[in-house]
């Protein structure tokens, strides 16, 4: 009998709850009870309150079982795993059947739980780069007009066309040109780009690979953020492993071209994943945020045309290269097309990652696919996009998820993060966080942004403690209109975002009677 084949995820998230002492208890138990295994590290799925969650390669497809923990694998060998197992508690049938996973639709995330993340050969056989071979047979104005095509617009939460900028860095004359990679996920709630970097890092490669030919740059850099230590030794391991099979080098697979990457550590500041300071930060220097113009796409790495996008966004190219933008645009609504990993957190019961396309509604995301908060109390305020999003109220939860829709109701979808709050929350406290957290993190350049935020803190706290409640409520406005329209970069323009929707949202929480006050 050939040995079955077990999968366990090398996730973070997974290894935080235990991965790594089930992986070992299960080898141990089958090494006692005479069976043979094959346990493959794979990513994670997702669905994060299963992790570690365990499954097994069958004829009719992986089964699974979840959580499981090592007090659990005793008893799951008693009942007939691997072989068969539907008897314990943690049986939760064939993996692709679980409706949180059933009901997605997985572009980008396709591979993820699938695949060994560090296996070449096995990104290979489920399609991969088959988007850089698609690629390679098409002038470089070709790629770009597939991207600009497709719709695809950054993911990091700005939401520029990535065809436009990729168009534009093409058309500069330069002696060299750069492609980099925001990597450096700081937003709260969210954790799409470490599950793509950890879970299936060579498609971050690949697409970065493809942005390069399409623009003509020979060198690329992932900036990643250092409290992601498993993501850059799984980038890092896919590197040097594309490197030796000529997926990147001075002749990519024999086409002549070249493109080189590397991973840059961050240093642990938020302001960091500003595209300019993030250019500072790999340049060697202090992380502050450059002033507009020059756009970096005609001065940016070392004053060179650059490209920069999230993980998320050329996450995504290898798709598009490979079955074409029409089959990507088909994906979304209006002008939100493809789809959106959403990361559900906060108090959620089922909290993970939904990819869906543009046009679900944030109510059949923390309702549907999150089962509502973990505490059972009511939803009070979701939050989306980051701590710098606004709280979206409940009338608002049934907006279609897309761009548009999301800023025309004074929301972001940024970069789909989603954090739920229940009816314990204090709407005020969370404003006066926003600000003491831009107070934190701002590079300290701009005085809306730096100054802003310190008296944010003050003057919240007045409304708080009545202290001439009405006239202190004029002067957060007057102070968030300051920053919002005064501030170098979106770390001082969106952190007012968060606080003017909690204070005309949810007046009471300020000790405002009726809206009416929390509009003087």
């Amino acid at each position: 009998m050939s040995a079955a084949t077990i999968y366990i995820p090398r996730d973070s998230a997974a290894l935080a709850v235990g991965a790594d002492r089930v992986a070992k208890k299960i080898a141990a138990e089958a090494a006692a009870r005479g069976i043979e295994l094959n346990i493959v590290r794979n990513g994670s799925r997702g669905l994060m309150w299963l992790e570690p969650m365990v499954e097994v390669a069958t004829p009719a497809g992986r089964v699974a079982y979840g959580p499981v923990t090592t007090k659990d694998v005793a008893a799951l060998f008693d009942a007939g795993f691997p072989a068969n197992g539907t008897s314990h508690q943690t049986h939760l049938g064939l993996t692709e059947e679980i409706p949180y996973l059933k009901n997605q639709e997985r572009l980008t995330f396709a591979r993820m739980g699938v695949t060994d993340p560090v296996s070449l050969s096995d990104y290979e056989a489920h399609e991969g780069y088959a988007g850089l071979r698609a690629a390679l047979g098409l002038a470089p104005e070709a790629i770009v007009q597939q991207v600009f095509d497709s719709g695809l617009r950054g993911r990091g939460g700005a939401a520029f066309p990535a065809g436009i900028k990729w168009k534009t860095v093409a058309g500069v004359q330069a002696a060299q040109k750069y492609i980099v990679c925001n990597a450096d996920e700081g937003d709260s709630g969210t954790f799409s780009d470490r599950m793509t970097m950890e879970g299936d890092p060579f498609m971050l490669i690949e697409g970065m690979t493809i942005a390069g030919l399409a623009v003509g740059a020979t060198m690329g850099y992932i900036y990643c953020r250092s409290e992601y230590p498993h993501a850059i030794a799984a980038l890092n391991e896919a590197i040097v492993a594309a490197e030796k099979s000529g997926h990147l080098g001075d002749n990519v697979l024999g086409s002549g071209k070249a493109f080189w990457l590397e991973v840059r550590k961050g240093a642990g500041s938020y302001v960091c994943g500003e595209e300019t300071a993030l250019l500072e930060s790999i340049e060697g220097k202090r992380g502050i945020v450059r002033a507009k113009p020059p756009l970096p796409a005609i001065e940016g790495l070392f004053g060179q045309p650059t490209v920069i996008n999230n993980v998320i966004t050329f996450a995504s190219v290898p798709v598009i290269l490979a079955k074409g933008a029409e089959f990507y645009k088909n994906y979304g609504i209006g002008r939100s097309r493809g789809t959106l990993p959403m990361q559900l957190a906060g108090n959620i019961k089922y909290g993970g990652l939904v990819e869906k396309a543009f046009g679900v509604s944030l109510r059949e995301l923390v309702e549907g696919y999150g089962g509502g908060t973990m505490s059972g109390r009511p939803i009070k305020a979701i939050q989306v996009g980051g701590p710098l999003g606004p709280y979206v109220p409940e009338k608002n939860w049934d907006l279609p998820f897309d761009y548009e829709s999301f800023a025309a109701a004074g929301a972001t979808v940024g970069h789909g993060g989603i954090v739920v709050h229940d009816d314990t929350a204090d709407m005020a406290s969370l404003a006066r966080y926003a600000m003491e957290f831009c107070k934190l993190e701002s590079c300290g350049k701009c005085t809306p942004c730096r100054i802003g935020s310190t008296r944010g803190v003050e003057v919240i706290d007045k409304i708080t403690q009545n202290k001439q409640r009405a006239q202190q409520v004029i002067l957060l406005r007057d102070l968030c209109d300051t920053m919002i329209n005064g501030s170098l970069c979106a770390m001082g323009n969106m952190t007012p975002l968060p606080v003017l929707s909690a204070l005309n949202h949810w007046p009471e929480d300020f000790g405002l009677e009726t809206p009416d006050q929390a509009a003087a």
